[in-house]
């Protein structure tokens, strides 16, 4: 299986993504040149792995039948950059933050083993990021 994303150049240092039909725009700093009309291409390595583990920990908690329980879900995922060129991220932390409904305590084993199965077994981001850096994660229920 192949995926293809399009890189399309706007101006000075700004780009739009075409990924699949969907239009994103990324420019750099304006410290560094760009304009900040977009994200940066690195911001969307650590919104790839919070979607992506996101969406597997929604999906298993449904099968669990826990998710009808959860007023509100949010995944904040941090990472630690070099200072030097090429500056990449040496960590991330991954943060996953419930908010049970009124009158509903959540099973904190059942959210671990979401979040394990995802970490583990289904998010490809998760996986590759693991080969070359650390990745950990915490839970935190409001």
């Amino acid at each position: 299986m192949s995926t293809t994303v399009s890189t399309n150049w706007i101006n000075n240092m700004a780009f739009e993504w075409d990924v699949n039909g969907h239009k994103v725009v990324i420019d750099a700093d304006s410290k560094v040149g760009g304009q900040n009309k977009g994200p940066s291409p690195k911001s969307f390595m650590l919104a790839s792995l919070g979607g992506c583990t996101a969406m597997d920990v929604v999906s298993i908690l449904k099968k669990m039948r826990v998710l009808d329980d959860i007023e509100d879900f949010k995944v904040d995922v941090s990472g630690e950059l070099t200072d030097t060129h090429p500056k990449h991220f040496v960590s991330m932390h991954v943060v996953y933050e419930f908010v049970p409904k009124e009158g509903k305590t959540l099973p904190v084993e059942k959210l671990q083993k979401a979040i394990n199965l995802s970490e583990e077994r289904y998010c490809g981001v998760s996986a590759v990021y693991k080969k070359v850096m650390p990745v950990t994660s915490e839970i935190v229920i409001k």
